[in-house]
């Protein structure tokens, strides 16, 4: 057994390549400490890793305070959507510059998201994680294609909803796993790598499988032209990640340079969107709320219930039955699939919450006719990220029973 010293030239540039020097020292001599020089540069720290029977030192290059501002103000995403959504209903007027534009500020809004994504994806490491865990992977999004939608269509009987809500139910049911599912499942614990290709291929698939199965699930209730919805998940959601992508591996400093700022604006983005269509369908379900609870005859009680019966509470319990069935049900079946826990975590998280921004836009750009179809997916974006971010600090307090590094289960 030897100690191992590792130093790496991190703190001047050069343009000659430097190797790592390794300093093997017998533990059966008497090793002698000097005090030297400390290091007080904040931007340089110590880390300390074992391998083996050897431990190694070196330096390692932390991020600036502003970057990890940055990356804290994009983790705050369910208190945007919250707040945005409390200022949408008290005063529609604040979104109403972004709604005039719409539907078109709707698709550029969530091609923008799209865009993000794709800059700070490297796909090269993607394909080999596919390749290397096909198994898990193809299982999370096999499970995302049949656990929602079918909750969708059961959720939406159980409660006799109107045929718009429907449709929107199933829309946002038959959607790709969002975005905000990814920094859930760092929060708890869960499989990091797994959630985010999991997003990818489920993204990648929307361009089929979401407009098949709205037109199989709910071409019953109104038309669904399937060839278009499948034309507009193309433009808005695959195109810009394959930009983003192209852009990453053509310009990589100047995406490196913007990519701190990604995600905020991003998440800025989504709560944006989300909002606005919330606020256009406010009036009308003030109005179902409002003269449900002013009824001079009812008890309390009584008035509870007939708020929870109106046209939102109806909306709101019935995206809250679909997202605790993702994530109840994504779980449960990843454990009787033999995953560890780290991979039933981001299995339930990736399930359980929706891409709701590109139900938005697809609802708002293809049920014109029907313009509640859009709020299931509206109400979703605040109710679903109260959901997975408390189920993401729940799990967070709560070590996983497996071992966190994970093994392979192909």
């Amino acid at each position: 057994m030897s100690l191992s010293l590792c130093f790496t030239p991190l703190i001047f540039p050069s343009n000659q390549t430097h190797q790592r020097i390794r300093i093997h020292i017998p533990t059966n001599r008497p090793i002698n400490i000097s005090t030297g020089p400390k290091f007080t540069n904040p931007r340089f720290s110590i880390n300390k890793c074992s391998k083996n029977e050897n431990f190694e030192y070196s330096a390692s290059v932390v991020k600036p305070k502003w970057e990890n501002w940055l990356a804290t103000a994009a983790s705050l995403y369910p208190v945007y959507v919250t707040v945005g959504g409390a200022v949408a209903f008290l005063k529609p007027s604040t979104f109403s510059w972004f709604v005039n534009l719409g539907p078109t500020s709707y698709s550029f809004t969530l091609g923008f998201i799209m865009l993000v994504m794709g800059i700070t994806l490297e796909l090269k490491d993607l394909i080999n994680l596919f390749m290397q865990r096909p198994l898990s992977i193809l299982f999370g999004c096999a499970a995302q294609y049949t656990i929602m939608p079918s909750f969708g269509v059961i959720v939406s009987k159980l409660l006799g909803l109107s045929p718009s809500l429907t449709v929107g139910l199933i829309l946002l049911s038959c959607c790709p796993g969002g975005t905000a599912s990814n920094v859930v499942t760092l929060i708890a614990q869960g499989d990091v790598p797994l959630s985010i290709i999991m997003t990818v291929c489920t993204t990648t698939g929307a361009v089929i499988l979401t407009p098949l199965l709205c037109k199989i699930l709910a071409g019953t209730y109104v038309p669904v032209d399937a060839v278009k919805l499948s034309i507009s998940t193309l433009q808005v959601v695959v195109a810009p990640i394959l930009l983003g992508s192209y852009l990453q591996s053509t310009f990589p400093k100047a995406v490196k340079t913007a990519t701190p700022f990604a995600p905020l604006l991003a998440v800025l983005a989504s709560s944006l969107l989300a909002c606005s269509v919330f606020s256009e369908n406010v009036i009308r379900l003030k109005s179902s709320v409002f003269g449900a609870s002013l009824s001079s005859d009812l008890s309390p009680l009584l008035r509870f219930q007939s708020m929870v019966r109106s046209e939102l509470g109806v909306v709101i319990l019935s995206v809250l039955l679909l997202h605790f069935a993702g994530f109840f049900v994504g779980y449960v079946s990843a454990a009787l699939g033999g995953f560890k826990e780290p991979q039933r975590r981001a299995i339930s998280i990736e399930v359980g919450m929706q891409n709701s921004s590109l139900g938005v836009v697809l609802a708002t750009a293809h049920f014109t006719s029907a313009p509640m179809v859009a709020l299931p997916s509206a109400v979703s974006a605040v109710v679903m990220n109260i959901m997975g971010s408390s189920l993401g600090f729940f799990w967070r307090y709560i070590n996983p029973s497996d071992s966190l590094q994970v093994t392979q289960q192909e």
